[in-house]
């Protein structure tokens, strides 16, 4: 088949406008992907995207009680591990052990008190 030279004008293309049904789609479609990117968020913050160890016949040794904003830039953070709670504060520059031992007896002089762990 033989190549043939083709006139300037016959090679334009014509971009037609999108009619109501086409923006419809479109809409439909970016609000269908939103959402199932906001439902894959969801997710793997709810149920954790990374494997956990399993745990001992004795459960878990680590749990977090609670948790409380002191202000915009630190938490306090009330810790069990072992049948021991401990409280931490949290900040973007250092954290703080406030208390340590929580709910045993009390051992040797120094026990509790506040402690830099950073």
């Amino acid at each position: 088949m033989p190549w043939r030279a083709v006139s300037a004008a016959s090679t334009r293309t014509v971009i037609e406008p999108m009619d109501l049904q086409s923006y419809f789609r479109f809409v439909a479609a970016l609000i269908a992907v939103l959402a199932l990117i906001g439902a894959v968020a969801w997710a793997a913050r709810r149920f954790g995207i990374t494997a956990r160890p399993s745990t001992s016949a004795r459960g878990r040794r680590l749990q977090v009680l609670e948790v409380a904003a002191v202000d915009a830039r630190r938490r306090l953070v009330l810790v069990r591990r072992d049948d021991v709670e401990h409280l931490i504060l949290l900040g973007q520059q250092a954290d703080l052990l406030v208390e340590r031992g929580i709910g045993r007896s009390p051992g040797p002089a120094g026990e509790t008190g506040q402690r830099s762990l950073s």
